[in-house]
């Protein structure tokens, strides 16, 4: 667990530095091929920190926003809810994230924030109508590993750097077309940065969002189930949840990765296949969950 933990920090901040000197990079061959010196780079270096910024402190709240959530102030409006997380920051040792309710039939959930200081959990209301209390418990337990991991600094990180890419390689081929350039060759060779960055961003994000996403859900699957002591109860909530499939109406393709089952899946069985999904096949979590049980 700890050697996750460590590992997920090492990675943020080498997302971080790597999106840094990409951008300086492209700043630089931006101010060479348009003949304006430095100025590429400085701005590159300006709009790379500005966003990283945004990212750090802001994502969450990005992500919240996107997703339509209203942050729940009352304890008697939703005590079960309020409860659950209560006890289970406690056990899990951590603060008590702030709760958010997402006004939507199709039931899912989502934790975000940079640590376990600044962290939220989110939930749908459909989900709040289908689960029993364990399988809540069950469901929470999975986002407050996630939380404790610092699995949601990363993912949070990867929405929005990646994001960020993409309006980069929008800003490279508008600069192509309308800013002074060294020669004929030079724009032709941003042009072509820019077309491939606007082609490959978006693919590359998802495959490093695949990359991070399936096998934290495993895990915080797990981790959930051993802050519990009881992995049937995400086993069945998991079983609800995929055969009440349906996808969230507000919801943004860069933040897939967050909640704890496929929010754009339309039928039971994309939730099940699980191919080219941010997130693993859910009947093999459940299955999972359930060897959990068997072993003595």
């Amino acid at each position: 667990m700890y050697s996750q933990i460590d590992s997920n920090k090492r990675k943020s901040w080498l997302l971080i530095a790597l999106f840094v000197g990409l951008l300086a990079v492209v700043g630089y061959i931006y101010g060479y091929v348009t003949d304006t010196g430095y100025t590429g780079l400085i701005l590159a270096l300006f709009v790379s920190t500005g966003w990283t910024l945004i990212s750090w402190y802001a994502g969450s709240s990005i992500a919240l926003w996107s997703a339509g959530a209203v942050e729940l102030t009352d304890r008697a409006q939703f005590m079960t809810l309020w409860n659950a997380v209560e006890n289970l920051a406690i056990t899990a040792g951590i603060p008590r994230p702030r709760i958010f309710i997402v006004e939507d039939p199709s039931p899912n959930a989502f934790a975000t924030g940079r640590d376990p200081q600044h962290a939220s959990v989110a939930v749908t209301t459909g989900l709040l109508q289908i689960l029993d209390k364990n399988e809540l418990e069950g469901v929470l337990s999975h986002e407050m590993s996630h939380v404790k991991n610092f699995d949601t600094r990363l993912m949070i990180l990867v929405a929005i750097l990646v994001g960020a890419i993409v309006m980069l390689g929008n800003w490279m081929f508008r600069g192509s077309l309308f800013g002074r350039r060294r020669s004929r060759e030079g724009g032709g060779i941003l042009i072509i940065l820019g077309i491939l960055f606007i082609l490959l961003a978006p693919l590359v994000g998802e495959l490093i969002k695949l990359a991070i996403s399936r096998k934290r859900e495993y895990l915080a699957d797990a981790s959930g189930a051993l802050l519990t002591r009881y992995p049937e109860g995400l086993a069945s909530a998991l079983e609800k949840i995929r055969d009440n499939a349906s996808p969230i109406r507000s919801v943004s393709p860069a933040t897939n990765h967050l909640w704890i089952s496929d929010p754009t899946a339309k039928s039971l069985g994309q939730r099940a296949a699980g191919l080219f999904s941010t997130h693993p096949p859910i009947n093999e979590r459940i299955k999972l969950l359930r060897e959990m049980l068997e072993k003595p």
